[in-house]
């Protein structure tokens, strides 16, 4: 009975071509994400009484710090041996492989450098932009989905998907299905295929539900909360969740002995958790030394 709840994804990662070149999916869904980013962020801006121009010369920044960092962080972070050893294949976006930690800190160097260069408030610039980072990443993930990639490892939950373009899948619902119907039929090792989590649904679904609260958050405690506040509260949660959500993922990168049991990406959210967290106690005055109370004077 159980059975028949499974989701068989079978999605074509292209949405239309243009002569031989096809658009796919996932690169028009984060151009939407930069172009909803861009609005929500130009408006809470523009409100503050920043000038159009700065605001789109602080676009330009980011998009070129994410594109940057989603490619180096994962050519660096997840196979850095072969792309050290072939450089030329790190300009090769479109054969895929982005890393969103990699996207994290471009964000932060981009946005650095415009502070830098428009004297602007380095952690006030990072609250406004940390808003509507879970909108465009929910938009990703659901590009990762179509794309059928990031999928987690196998479950038997209802609500699992079956990732029929995942080849490691194939040979296993072959074995499993000889004997029992046609394996040169769709249907048949649609059967037998192995279900696994969603987690690109999973993600997508928190990173929603986070942008709307921040949202509410952002409006009701950004001008009373010292800068940085918004953006440790935000980064904590997101990494925290990401953390979690690890466990769930089929691994990009194999540890050796201990660390076996430690995904990449959990690694990769430690640090930003860390800092976030020291956001936040600077926020709320944690690190401020008690002034001493005066003695009082014997006056006798």
């Amino acid at each position: 009975m159980m059975e028949f709840l499974y989701v068989v994804w079978d999605a074509y990662p292209i949405l239309f071509q243009i002569g031989e070149r096809g658009i796919r999916w996932y690169g028009f869904l984060l151009a939407i994400g930069f172009l909803l980013g861009y609005l929500i962020v130009s408006k809470v801006m523009k409100k503050e009484g920043h000038q159009q121009n700065n605001i789109d010369k602080l676009a330009i920044y980011v998009i070129i710090g994410v594109v940057v960092g989603l490619r180096l962080g994962h050519c660096l972070f997840y196979n850095p041996g072969y792309y050290l050893s072939n450089p030329i294949e790190i300009l090769k976006v479109w054969e895929g492989g982005l890393a969103s930690h990699g996207g994290a800190a471009g964000i932060l160097l981009a946005v650095w450098l415009y502070s830098r260069k428009y004297n602007i408030k380095f952690l006030a610039m990072l609250d406004r932009i940390a808003l509507i980072v879970p909108l465009a990443g929910g938009i990703v993930r659901l590009g990762n989905l179509m794309n059928s990639e990031i999928f987690g490892v196998p479950t038997s939950l209802p609500w699992g998907f079956k990732f029929m373009k995942n080849r490691d899948d194939l040979q296993p619902a072959i074995d499993a299905a000889t004997g029992h119907c046609d394996t040169m039929d769709f249907n048949c090792l649609a059967e037998f295929w192995t279900p696994r989590h969603p987690t690109q649904l999973y993600e997508a679904i928190f990173y929603f539900i986070m942008f709307i609260s921040f949202y509410f958050i952002f409006k009701k405690f950004i001008q009373k909360w010292k800068e940085g506040t918004f953006l440790g509260w935000f980064i904590t949660i997101l990494f925290a969740f990401r953390f979690v959500i690890e466990y769930t993922k089929v691994h990009q990168v194999e540890f050796d002995g201990w660390t076996s049991a430690i995904r990449m990406g959990q690694i990769l959210s430690i640090p930003f958790i860390l800092l976030c967290l020291a956001l936040m106690a600077r926020g709320y005055g944690w690190f401020k030394k008690k002034s001493p109370v005066p003695e009082e004077k014997d006056k006798t």
